[in-house]
Order: structure tokens, then sequence, then C-alpha cells
């Protein structure tokens, strides 16, 4: 399996570094995995020919900013911050409908083949709306949205757990979504991703103590699938 990943560095130093994770790759080796195939911990490694730890859970279909340390005793104190709730995550994604802006409590699964749930929280705020002339089943005129997500906590496909049981299924998400509006999109755009981006990650530095804030620009395939299906009226 050869893919090439291109990878922006972020922020880097002797303690840690920042990337921009790019969509379809995995952050670490998992039973799943071809032996070879690429992942997110082996390639920063290579490019920086130092041991990477990870830190914080990012899915292979999630594109963004992601921290990874150089070394256990560095990554084990931003997981703490994790744990503790001291590090701000935002995300962006699209969704099926215009959820408005609220909270999502209700609990979500664990894992995978599991029917154990854990209380979770997720912020949301719709930033724009595209009425498209999408129609299937008994739905019509169906409206897309570019939503602002808060995560507070950070349970297994949290996110896409939470829009898809509340029917605001994130666009290009084939595990929990609505696959038959996902099938019409990637024929009218080409798009075949989950279009669901971490856009901004603050924390503590463990060195230096201070704030740090990163963030990644909106993917351009987002922006495409809603003016194209909204040109599509």
């Amino acid at each position: 399996m050869e893919r090439n990943f291109e990878i922006p560095i972020l922020f880097q130093d002797e303690q840690l570094i920042v990337v921009d994770k790019p969509v379809g790759l995995a952050v670490h080796k998992n039973d799943f995995m071809p032996h070879d195939a690429p992942y997110l911990t082996k390639l920063v490694g290579d490019l920086t020919g130092r041991w990477i730890y990870n830190v914080h859970r990012l899915d292979a279909k999630t594109s963004g900013v992601i921290v990874l340390a150089f070394s256990p005793e560095v990554a084990k104190e931003l997981t703490l911050q994790f744990e503790r709730k001291e590090v701000a995550k935002k995300y962006v994604a699209v969704v099926q409908g215009n959820p408005g802006e609220g909270v999502f409590s209700d609990k979500v699964l664990v894992k995978k083949k599991t029917k154990f749930k854990k209380p979770a929280v997720t912020r949301f705020k719709a930033l724009e709306s595209v009425e498209t002339a999408i129609s299937y089943k008994d739905k019509t005129g169906i409206v897309l949205s570019l939503v602002e997500i808060i995560p507070e906590t950070g349970r297994w496909h949290q996110i896409r757990q939470h829009f898809a049981r509340n029917r605001f299924d994130i666009v290009g998400d084939t595990h929990h979504g609505d696959f038959t509006l996902n099938k019409i999109i990637t024929e009218k755009t080409g798009s075949n991703r989950l279009l669901l981006h971490a856009a901004s990650l603050e924390f503590t530095h463990p060195g230096t103590q201070m704030r740090q804030a990163f963030t990644s620009p909106l993917p351009e395939e987002f922006k495409k699938v809603l003016e194209d299906c909204s040109h599509s009226i």
C-alpha cells in the first residue's frame, strides 16, 4: 500500500510537535491495517528522526490539528490536560439539516460493537446553511449546514454519534450517517470523505507553561460540497 501523505508542521520544538493531519491517515498502527500501511506517528517519526508518542485521538477519516510528543513524560502531561478538560478543541463539519445552536448531552457508545454507553457533551453552532435540490425518500430540498463543534468530552466517535442520533448526520459518515445522502453528494460533487475537521487546538505547553493555540483552515472540499450542492437548485 503506497500513499503519499503531505503532513504540514504547524509547530515544533524539542518537546512536542503539532501537525495538520491529512484525511485518510490513521494516527497509530492497529490490527485492522495492512502491515505496510502508513500511519501518522510513523510518518512524523520519519520526518523528524525522533521517537513519537501519541497524546490524543483523531479518527483516520477526520483531518486537522493534532499534537504529538517527543517523550513519554511530555505525552503524559498533555494526556492529563485532555483528561482534566484543560484543552480547548474546536471542529467544523458539514451536516444534514440546520441544528442551530445548542448542546447534545445524550450518552454515546464507548466503542464499536458494544452496547455500553457513557455520558458525553457536544456544543455546536451552525455557521451557514444552504438549500439544495436533493430529495429522496420522504425528504425534499435537503438543507446542508457548516457547523462549529466543541466537544467537552472525548468519547469514541462522539461527534459523529451525537449528530447522527439527532438526525443531523455528518456528510460522508459511512459508519453512523445517512448512506443515501452520502451517495448522492458523492455523485454530485465527487467528494467521498467524512466532512469533519479538527479546526483548532489550544493547550498549555508542558515546558514553558504558556497557553498555545493552533489552527487549520477549512478544507476546500467542505466549501466545494456546499457550493456544488447549493448551485444545483
